[in-house]
């Protein structure tokens, strides 16, 4: 399996990099999108303050990439 590139700042985080490699459409996004992207996305799935959060903007970040969606939208990162 190929590996996924990482973010430009910040490291794929775990959670994120499962989820990824669990979607074989939003991996191949991810692989596609440009490396400031992958940061943006990253930090917008990092900057929530709870948990809770965390996995409610992973399970979305999903369903963004898989719908074809480069970059988190409204995202000042």
């Amino acid at each position: 399996m190929k590996r996924l590139a990482p973010g430009t700042v910040h490291r794929l985080p775990e959670d994120l990099r499962k989820a990824l490699t669990a979607s074989s459409v939003a991996r191949a996004l991810w692989e596609d999108i440009t490396p400031l992207a992958r940061n943006e996305w990253i930090c917008w799935v990092i900057s929530g303050k709870k948990a809770e959060t965390r996995v409610i903007r992973i399970e979305k970040a999903l369903s963004k990439l898989k719908g074809g969606m480069r970059r988190p939208c409204c995202f000042a990162g």
